[in-house]
């Protein structure tokens, strides 16, 4: 007993708890039970009877059971007739493929002969138990077991307990052979009973077998009970390890098909992978290698998607716990946890597993020291079991971790599927309405508009998601349904220009706009939180058992004094929370910061044209620069908290040990009676420094696990509100049971008419508030009488802006709360021969034009051919080099307004509906364009006999198609309805708008040039150029990019500098693991009292205190070199995009610009920085350890660069195939996100076509190809963390096997050799991952360098100032002068020449084509010029771009603005007093303007939003004129504005460019219509790039056969522009 005493002694055997397991390990007569072959015989009488229970069960008598037990008739689970096989091998094949194929049934074969060899080998043991009755003594575990029986002296007829065991085995294993036998014979239904069956008495049979015969083996004690059989045992034992262990374990598993009418043609190799295979993810291997030996892994090449895990099946089988429904009112989360009921159970279980695995390395290492530290005496269990348990106990831990793992990445995957498409299926049937906004409105009066169109996850250049959580801002705080993302109502927008503000009806974009923002954010953030939440079981399951562990363990090794430390870490703990605090709030401030970086940056961006213009680049870089240096600033103090944190992480756990380790022997000798008086030793300090930190990131973890708990429960409320509150359509609504059934009569439904009787809607079913207008009014519309659409007609729907009109559309539709006034109430639009609706924000979905035009119709070419012409689309796809394949992508980015209004109403064209409904399709098409329309397609066959309903504010032009008209008046009622001619004689107002639309339209019948869109016309097609995508690694030229920034001009220096720091670092804290296993090995040469703790302290905390002061000096070193690197990239991407041409700005997305200078500096800051530190500081670390190693035992370098090599090799496998599938997986999740937020901007046209069905068929295919990729990339990383956790277990045991047979080292060597052996092993994992990390976030300085490398404008020079009086005058001299948009492009202008006096206002008229846009570029030198220009007597070639810049103003069509105040916008640098600003706006025009109205004037300190969009075009030109007033610039440049300009702005503006411009001032007018330059002192006539006329109006107008003469003579406008002229 003694000697297992004394060699247990750190876990205190004398202690009560202990004593009976350590008498168990070292009794040395048979104290094991012998009679244990009783449990398998029990466990096989149970199955036994379980079996005939379930056989009677089954049969006819069990199913009449059934019936009467509980009541239902049951259908014969019969399996499909089958014809069968002719012959005996056909049979047999049959048979073997109904088993699961032939390696599956050779796996049963082998099983077979495996049970029917036990059972004959269990007769021989019976044989032989019978021959030792009478033998004395017995035979070696090898005799021979045939002797001759000697005279038995007791009585032959009865059995002894040994025989009848024996017995009892051999009816076991005859048992065990039957149910083989049944496995390999019977059909599958009983084959899979009866394997389990045997599986389970197999093993039990085992278990058995081991604890008699196996175990022993590892003591130096105990024998085996069944010695005495000899050979047979073993044999048993093999074959019991085949039958029960290597067949369950290795055979394929039968796939199962979850549908067994559908099965998958090839399953997922998932889904028939062994037990084996599965446990270490072998069946990954092929897909792992492909993936290393081909440069890109694509989709198809992916294993395909299991069929548990289509969502189409997750829907079918889990929809119904997670609806909202009469019967299910419950939380989310209860359905989410039933849902996945099985894979959590199953989590705990591989939790408990892993809690208890994570200990088997200290408790090794306790083992094996304390033997080496006790040489003579015998342990009860032999070192080589501790070295095994070395590698099997992490290697168990690791496979459960894993195991858990793949179950919570499987559930995450599902979960992200099925609430996707719950949302997406919730949003379907939702009620689209008007949200009551209470933003801040602008002196202005009008609101901003919201962007209509979905947001574009396919610009995934910005590398996050971009959606915002702050659209519920908008929302009012007393709508009930407001307070939260879940409320999906919109703002109402206003967009000025030809008065059209967008009315609070008019709903399908501003409300989409709303809902794309809000819902797309439940599916992408909040969903991302759900899902990250997974991990709860760690907080409620993990910690606390982990936590439990640890102090068991420290208390047994340590005793008393593991309180002591386990006090000094509670007592310091409060420290890195207080850190935290500070931590956030810095980082709290340092967002804020990054936010007005962010937001200067992206102004900078969005108005980077207009600054090129004005020449304000060098003002704009120093504005962006100043804002990054007091980002950079925060950056600083948050490094420097980091830093803080990092210490403090570092110095309690030392603290800690060094407590413990101090008392330690103290509390031995307080506690003498407890504890005899005990010494430090090596196996105490090393087994228990890794509990510590084991315990201390447990303590660590409980905040990171609660926060992402607390955000998932937050995120999981927003989706459940959003589920449950959300207000449905009547149709889908839970009808109220006080409200009475008065929708559609029998007679309405009868004879098909379409209108209303009596019926009132309103945006919202809510009582207290409906939808508000920014009037805060609630609107309703109101149909009194009855009023019916004529059929097979043109039906007009006409009123002023907010009357109603889209909301009449709507209430058809049923898009809007249905309120009867009285039980004649009725509205009706019958569907059964389909419905078509062209919303008047037109919607298009990311496909070709023809799919969209299709829209999912089948393809009928004659037809098609038609609707493209009667649609005027023919031009516009010749212009696209694809044609009508051309996509036409997020939002239709594409195309123009114009273009897809056209295409939205060709879709309802095309569609094969009865009925179409039109909101407003004139609207956004020129006048040219919108006649064209009415001409051929709204006279044209396809709409003949058609019932169509129009909504249109183009009354003139509508006029002559229309049969019928509704006129509504203002607050949703009906002014008048009948024939045009009844309604134009009724009402007043009508009549007043048809005039005024006739005078626009003859007035835009005069327009010069229908200018198709910049950008439309490209030669190959294609909108923008294409984003380069790198592959493979991050290019040596993009990291020198950044460690030039980080050294600055001496790299080498810095880098020598910071790497022996880091070195030094990590040397010390290898020293301290070094010194505390010397400190305990003094204890083995002298006694307790002799060893002065203190010193050995006092040099301990020395040690930490250098490591720490070297690892504070290389961080603070390393910092400034990420802030020079930082502040330098910025700096340098700024000044190049700043700097660049126009040119490339016009084939460049100001999106990607922005995300370079946001989402990839941001990258730059954070995880580069933190990533280069991590990669350094591991590699060094593992440097360190692995030279410790090789210190101590030489022999290992062999072996330990073996290790690291193959952890290398497997990590870059490993990497090539996860880049690809990360890209993949990328890629397929834009589609889903894309496809949801089109689905939902346009869920009024979704329904209206009632194309429901077919939406969620595509969201279910797109979420399955997302799906495919991330079960694959999940699975990928168990399959190398499995590997490289292998490998790090095979070097620590392999070392550790070394050093106790092969060495004489003392232990505390041995101790730090294992210590760091361990350490080595474990980082290799994490340096490929960090590695991998590293070069995924180094993409962002391949895009980075990308945009630094762009083609640059000439920078200014000393020589190129111009001197300080320049300009005095607005003379212009132009020689010659040639442009071209590129080096080697055409040129655009050729040899022009011409004079103009200051002074003179000129028009430039010309063609589409005709080079107006190039001379005015030119003249700023934004495109590559020849020739001379002369302003003010200086050669504009010689001075710098900024000067000439700064001294032109140019007022572009459609004005930029800057996000601000007014004042901002006039006064961009802050140059001006309010009376200069306020003059400029009065000679504007803008009073002038503004003088009718009493409220909402645009003040200087009125808002101007993004870009000017709460503005109409007039009014920004105005503000764009005042700005070019305040610049006071000679020479003025105007492009004249073609868009929505009404007729009083217009002749404002004009008033204005001839009253208020100082006399001196050249102005040069692009004129897009006669009337506004037939004043003019003179206009110049272009084509082609020439100069054909340059003369006064006068004098051109005399030219017989003249170019202007000609346009003013096809003018309709002709008398007029003649007098005007002077002609």
């Amino acid at each position: 007993m003694n000697s297992w005493t004394t060699a247990q002694s750190p876990f205190a055997v004398d202690h009560l708890s202990v004593a009976p397991l350590a008498s168990f390990f070292t009794s040395k007569n048979g104290s094991l039970p012998k009679d244990t072959f009783i449990v398998p015989a029990a466990v096989s009488a149970v199955s036994v009877v379980l079996l005939l229970v379930h056989l009677f069960w089954a049969s006819v008598w069990g199913r009449k059971l059934r019936v009467f037990l509980f009541k239902t008739s049951e259908s014969e689970n019969t399996e499909p007739i089958a014809i069968p096989p002719v012959g005996l091998v056909a049979e047999l094949k049959e048979h073997v493929s109904r088993h699961g194929g032939a390696v599956i049934f050779a796996y049963k074969l082998v099983r077979l002969v495996a049970c029917l060899a036990l059972l004959g080998l269990s007769i021989a043991s019976l044989a032989i138990t019978e021959t030792q009755k009478s033998e004395s003594g017995h035979a070696g575990v090898f005799g021979k077991w045939g002797k001759k029986h000697p005279k038995k002296n007791h009585d032959h007829s009865a059995l002894s307990s040994a025989e009848w065991l024996q017995l009892g085995m051999c009816m076991t294993f005859f048992y065990t052979s039957i149910l083989a036998i049944v496995n390999v014979s019977a059909n599958r239904r009983w084959g899979q009973v009866a394997v389990k069956h045997l599986n389970t008495i197999l093993s039990v049979t085992l278990i058995v077998y081991g604890y008699r015969d196996l175990f022993p083996l590892i003591t130096y004690h105990r024998f085996p009970l069944d010695a005495l059989e000899g050979w047979i045992l073993w044999a048993k034992i093999s074959a019991l390890v085949v039958a029960a262990a290597v067949v369950p374990l290795f055979v394929p598993r039968h796939y199962i098909p979850v549908d067994p009418k559908n099965p998958m043609p090839v399953p997922n190799p998932e889904q028939t992978a062994s037990i084996i295979a599965t446990m270490f993810y072998s069946f990954l291997d092929p897909i792992v290698f492909l993936g290393y030996r081909v440069p890109h892994l694509k989709h198809e090449q992916l294993p395909p998607l299991a069929d548990y895990d289509y969502t189409a099946n997750l829907k079918a089988r889990n929809f119904k716990h997670l609806e909202v429904s009469v019967s299910n009112k419950r939380h989310l989360f209860f359905g989410l946890i039933w849902t996945f009921r099985y894979e959590y159970i199953s989590m705990a279980a591989t939790i408990i597993v892993m809690a208890c695995s994570n200990f088997a390395s200290p408790i090794g290492i306790n083992r094996l020291l304390d033997y080496l530290e006790n040489p003579g005496e015998e342990p009860a269990v032999k070192p080589w079991f501790w070295i095994i348990w070395l590698f099997l106990g992490p290697m168990i831990g690791s496979t459960s971790f894993q195991w858990y793992i793949f179950l919570a990445t499987r559930t995450l995957v599902r979960c992200e599927a099925i609430l996707t498409q719950l949302v997406f299926e919730h949003a379907l049937r939702i009620r689209v309405k008007a949200e009551t906004a209470e933003k801040k409105s602008s002196n202005s009066g009008t609101s901003t508009p919201v962007d209509s169109e979905a947001p574009s996850p396919a610009d995934q250049d910005s590398g996050d998601e971009t959606i915002n959580a702050t659209d519920a801002d908008a929302a009012s705080r007393d709508e009930t349904l407001q307070a939260s993302s879940a409320s999906i109502k919109s703002t109402t927008s206003s967009k000025k220009g030809k008065g059209k503000e967008a009315k609070v009806e008019e709903e399908e974009s501003s409300d989409a706009s709303n809902l794309v923002g809000k819902i797309t954010n439940l599916v992408t953030t909040d969903l991302g939180n759900i899902t990250d939440s997974r991990d709860f079981l760690f907080l409620f399951l993990l910690i606390p058992l982990e936590i439990c562990l640890c102090v068991v363990f420290l208390y047994q090794v340590l005793g008393w004094s593991s309180f002591v430390g386990m006090g000094m870490m509670v007592l310091l703990f409060p420290l890195p929370g207080y850190v935290a605090k500070m931590v956030q709030t810095v980082q709290q401030q340092r967002l804020k910061k990054t936010d007005a970086r962010v937001q200067a940056v992206t102004e900078t961006m969005n108005v980077l044209r207009m600054i090129k213009l004005f020449g304000w680049e060098r003002q704009m870089n120093e504005r962006v620069a100043e804002k990054r240096e007091e980002e950079l600033n925060w950056l600083w103090k948050r490094q420097l908290l980091d830093l803080l944190n990092g210490t403090l992480n570092f110095f309690i756990p030392i603290v800690t040990m060094v407590t413990t380790y101090a008392t330690y022997p103290y509390s031995s000798r307080l506690l003498s009676t407890v504890i005899m008086k005990e010494s430090l030793t090596a196996s105490k300090v090393f087994s228990s420094m890794s509990v510590f930190d084991m315990l201390r990131n447990q303590l660590h973890f409980i905040f990171w696990a609660l926060s992402q708990a607390i955000t998932g429960k937050v995120s999981l409320d927003r989706v459940n509100e959003y589920l449950h509150k959300t207000e449905l359509l009547d149709v889908f609504a839970e009808k109220d049971p006080n409200t009475p059934e008065l929708f559609i009569p029998a007679d309405a439904a009868a004879n098909e008419n379409i209108g209303f009787r009596d019926a009132t809607f309103a945006w919202s079913s809510e009582k207290i508030d409906g939808s508000v207008t920014p009037s805060r009014r609630k609107f309703m519309l109101k149909v009194e009488g009855e009023m019916l659409f004529h059929r097979g007609a043109i039906n007009l729907v006409v009123g002023p802006t907010g009357s109603g009109k889209t909301s009449l559309l709507m209430a058809l539709l049923g898009e809007m709360h249905f309120i009867p006034s009285g039980p004649s109430s009725w509205y009706n639009l019958p569907r059964d021969k389909g419905v078509s609706y062209a919303a008047q924000e037109s919607w298009v979905q990311n496909e070709t034009i023809k799919e969209n035009i299709l829209f999912g119709a089948e393809y009928d070419e004659v037809r098609y051919k038609k609707v493209l012409y009667q649609c005027a689309l023919e031009r516009d796809l010749e212009l696209f080099e694809a044609g009508d394949s051309t996509e036409v992508g997020e939002k239709g980015l594409t195309l123009s307004g114009g273009q897809k209004a056209r295409i939205t109403l060709a879709r309802a064209l095309y569609a094969n509906s009865q009925i179409i409904l039109l909101d407003d399709v004139l609207a956004a098409l020129d006048v040219h364009t919108a006649k064209w329309i009415v001409d051929k397609c709204l006279r044209g066959d396809l709409v003949k006999g058609r019932t169509v309903i129009m909504v249109t504010h183009n009354v003139a032009m509508a006029k002559p198609v229309a049969n019928y008209v509704v006129s509504m008046g203002i607050d949703g009622h009906i002014h008048s309805h009948g024939s045009i001619s009844e309604a134009l004689a009724h009402d007043e107002i009508l009549a007043e708008e048809l005039s005024k639309d006739q005078e626009v339209l003859d007035k835009k019948a005069d327009e010069i040039d229908d200018a198709p869109p910049a950008g439309e016309k490209k030669a190959d097609g294609k909108l923008i150029v294409a984003e380069e995508v790198e592959e493979g690694h991050v290019s040596w030229e993009s990291l020198k990019l950044y460690f030039k920034g980080l050294g600055g001009d001496h790299t080498l220096l810095f880098f020598t500098i910071f790497l022996a720091g880091l070195g030094l670092t990590e040397l010390s804290n290898a020293i301290q693991t070094w010194f505390l296993g010397y400190w305990a090995g003094q204890y083995r040469f002298h006694d307790p009292s002799e060893i002065d703790v203190f010193y050995y302290l006092g040099v301990f905390c020395i040690l930490m205190l250098i490591a720490m002061i070297l690892y504070a000096i290389s961080f603070i070193f390393y910092t400034f070199g990420v802030f020079r690197a930082s502040k330098s990239i910025h700096k340098q991407l700024v000044e190049a995009v700043l700097g660049t041409t126009l040119r490339w700005l016009d084939v460049t997305p100001t999106s990607r610009v922005i995300a370079r200078c946001t989402v990839d500096i941001r990258t730059v800051d954070g995880p580069i920085s933190q990533g280069l530190w991590a990669l350094l500081e591991m590699s060094m670390s593992m440097f360190v350890k692995f030279v410790a190693v090789i210190l101590f035992t030489p022999l290992f370098f062999i072996p330990g660069v073996l290790v690291g090599v193959l952890g290398g090799w497997c990590g870059q496998i490993y990497i090539a195939a996860q880049l690809s599938v990360k890209r993949e997986m990328s890629n397929a999740k834009a589609p889903v996100l894309g496809h949801f937020g089109a689905a939902i901007a346009g869920l009024t046209s979704i329904r209206a076509y009632s194309a429901q069905d077919s939406i969620v068929k595509i969201s279910l295919d797109r979420i399955d190809k997302y799906t495919r990729t991330a079960r694959t990339f999940y699975n990928l990383n168990r399959w190398v963390c499995i590997r490289i956790d292998a490998l790090g277990g095979l070097f620590a045991a392999s070392l550790a096997y070394y050093l106790v047979y092969f060495q004489t080292h003392n232990p505390s060597n041995v101790g730090f050799s294992l210590n760091m052996a361990i350490g080595f092993s474990g980082m290799i994992l994490w340096w490929v991952r960090v590695l991998n990390d590293f070069e995924i976030q180094g993409n962002s300085l391949e895009r980075i360098r990308g945009y630094i490398d762009i083609e640059q404008e000439t920078k200014p020079t000393p020589a190129g100032i111009p001197p300080a009086y320049w300009p005095a005058s607005g003379k212009l001299s132009v020689e010659r002068l040639s442009a071209r948009y590129s080096a080697d492009g055409p040129k655009v202008l050729q040899d022009i020449s011409f004079n103009i006096e200051s002074g003179e206002r000129v028009g430039i008229v010309g063609r589409t084509g005709s080079g107006k846009s190039s001379l005015t570029l030119s003249l700023l030198r934004c495109i590559f010029t020849e020739g001379n220009v002369m302003y003010d007597g200086v050669r504009t070639a010689s001075i710098n771009l900024d000067a000439l810049r700064n001294a032109v103003t140019i007022i572009p069509q459609v004005p930029e603005l800057l996000t601000g105040s007014l004042r901002k916008n006039l006064d961009v640098f802050e140059q001006f007093d309010d009376a200069t600003l306020n003059g400029a706006l009065r000679a504007a025009g803008l009073f002038a303007l503004q003088s009718e109205m009493d409220e909402g004037k645009i003040t200087l300190d009125s808002e101007i939003s993004a870009g000017g969009s709460n503005l109409s075009v007039g009014q920004r030109q105005i503000l764009a004129l005042a700005r070019a007033l305040v610049r006071g610039s000679k020479l003025l440049i105007l492009d004249e504005a073609t868009s929505a300009i009404d007729y009083k702005t217009d002749s404002i503006i004009q008033s204005s460019l001839r009253n208020e411009l100082p006399k001196d001032t050249t102005l040069l007018t692009v004129a897009h219509r006669l009337q506004t330059i037939m004043d003019s002192d003179k206009i110049m006539v272009l084509d082609a790039g020439r100069i054909v006329e340059f003369d006064t109006p006068k004098a051109l107008l005399q030219k017989k056969h003249g170019m202007l003469r000609a346009l003013v003579d096809e003018s309709g406008d002709k008398s007029a522009l003649y007098k005007m002229a002077g002609a």
